[in-house]
């Protein structure tokens, strides 16, 4: 049986969580394709009620082992209006990305995340974080693997046309200083994207703290 598989078969949703968030930080399966040895980022919790879904580790992030430690990772706080210690706080927000490994750089830019990843560990991982409600879909690539062919043609497209994936996803561009040419572009995302998402952001937190449950806005 092959490792991918061993670890699909073993995974039930009756596995303690923190057994199962071992197993993730110790997968090997794509160690070939990498510069550097394994080092998979992923946090979460089963009271979880947001879930952060990006692209794959950068340098930074793979050195330090914090998801969006980085510059961009400081956009995304200020789009969602939360504080480090708000944002880091795994009882209530989870963060796995699409590939959980740093995949490297070429010509200066990062490569994508390693095909392996999602469907390997997402749904183990999905099942036994019940409580989310909205999963926040970042880029390109979190949005080809969740939406599939429910995306629109381009990027701005898909996260223009988000209320036809509410309640449940939201996308959004990537928060890259690189992207900052994209938010020029399209004014409407500041302008109308992000109040709503710190709205439903601040309404799922609240529920969280209150152990009630949360309001959708994004009907």
């Amino acid at each position: 049986m092959s490792k991918r598989s061993s670890a699909i078969s073993s995974s039930t949703p009756a596995e303690p969580f923190d057994v199962l968030l071992a197993r993730v930080r110790a997968c090997t399966v794509c160690a070939p394709h990498l510069p550097h040895s394994p080092h998979p980022v992923v946090r979460g919790s089963p009271s979880a009620r947001l879930l952060i879904v990006g692209q794959a580790p950068g340098r930074r992030v793979h050195e330090t082992g914090i998801p969006w430690n980085d510059p961009s990772g400081d956009l995304l706080r200020q789009w969602l209006g939360l504080a480090r210690e708000q944002f880091y706080d795994e009882s209530r927000i989870a963060i796995v990305p699409t590939g959980l490994c740093y995949p490297g750089t070429v010509k200066g830019s990062d490569l994508p995340p390693r095909p392996e990843c999602a469907p390997l560990w997402h749904p183990p991982l999905r099942a036994a974080m019940p409580a989310i409600r909205l999963t926040l879909l970042i880029g390109a690539y979190a949005q080809a693997h969740y939406l599939g062919k429910r995306r629109h043609r381009t990027l701005a497209a898909t996260v223009a046309a988000w209320r036809d994936f509410a309640p449940d996803y939201l996308p959004l561009p990537h928060p890259s200083p690189r992207n900052r040419g994209w938010l020029k572009r399209n004014p409407w995302f500041e302008a109308e994207v992000l109040p709503m998402l710190r709205e439903r952001v601040g309404t799922l937190l609240a529920a969280s703290d209150n152990g009630g449950a949360p309001t959708s806005h994004l009907r």
